[in-house]
């Protein structure tokens, strides 16, 4: 009987939901999303996954913001020139799980290793939390040190019984995600919000013009007041609602970007980051022109 992988990874993908924990689909043997909008796309609908690794073995990518997750990422060396910089290079450190001991012992701690942890394809080791109520944590790359990086909201991780590159992702320690240390936390706390600024909509003052503003504000609104851990998802779904209007000529995609932009900046969310989501919802939302007659 030939083995069908599809099978194995879809019952993954459904214990994944079964926590909680909102899933989508990556492209087969590797680590990049098979669908556009991952994050709006990210589910825990049972019979959706249900329907999409029916069509194909895809690997599964747990969305880390949606599911409430930090998940603490050690990875090795790439090669043999990959050594630590000066600030790490103690005796015996070697991969991230080393750092990650090192800095336990200078904030006199015990390594978190009780929380539910995965081996991943390249033999790094993935740590999973559950994320502070507050702040919202994002994304870091080595922030905690050499070979260290952590996901969070904006982010994903691979999930077990995902094969890249021909390797595995196994669980090797299945217990619930314990709470993130505080003293983790502390070190991935982002840094303070930039002073907001009010964010101008220079429109006419017109019947038209009146109810385009009414209706730019509300989404600048949708983003400013989201809720942590969907910041992002309000900045796209704010950015199909205007690429709406965009597409039926009623506003300027340039004005469009640099508002949603501020917008996302007073949530703490980086440029760079907030172009690509919203330059992703201003093309879903072109789909369907909107004017302000229709």
């Amino acid at each position: 009987m030939t083995h069908d992988p599809r099978s194995a990874l879809l019952s993954a993908a459904l214990a994944a939901a079964a926590r909680g924990w909102h899933v989508f689909p990556l492209r087969p043997d590797d680590k990049r999303p098979a669908v556009r909008d991952w994050q709006a796309r990210a589910t825990t609908d049972s019979d959706r996954i249900a329907r999409c690794w029916a069509t194909g073995p895809y690997n599964i990518g747990i969305a880390t913001g949606s599911s409430g997750l930090v998940i603490v990422d050690l990875d090795t060396p790439k090669d043999a020139n990959d050594t630590p910089p000066t600030e790490w290079a103690a005796p015996g450190v070697t991969s991230g799980e080393d750092v990650l001991a090192l800095l336990c012992e200078r904030y006199g701690a015990s390594y978190p290793g009780d929380t539910y942890t995965v081996h991943t394809g390249r033999g790094g080791t993935h740590l999973y939390f559950a994320a502070p109520a507050e702040p919202e944590l994002r994304n870091t790359t080595a922030k905690l040190g050499w070979k260290v990086d952590t996901r969070a909201a904006g982010g994903y991780v691979v999930g077990t019984s995902s094969v890249v590159a021909g390797r595995p992702y196994t669980v090797v320690h299945d217990a619930a995600p314990a709470p993130l240390p505080t003293w983790l936390a502390d070190l991935l706390h982002p840094a303070p919000l930039p002073p907001q600024k009010p964010i101008t909509v220079a429109l006419a003052s017109d019947r038209r013009g009146k109810w385009l503003r009414a209706a730019v504000n509300g989404e600048l609104e949708r983003v400013t007041c989201s809720e942590p851990n969907q910041h992002n998802n309000a900045l796209y779904l704010a950015s199909v609602a205007l690429g709406q209007l965009v597409a039926g000529g009623e506003l300027s995609e340039t004005e469009v970007t640099e508002w949603l932009v501020v917008a996302a900046f007073q949530v703490g969310q980086s440029d760079r980051e907030a172009r690509r989501t919203i330059e992703s919802g201003l093309r879903a939302g072109a789909k369907r022109p909107r004017s302000v007659a229709a």
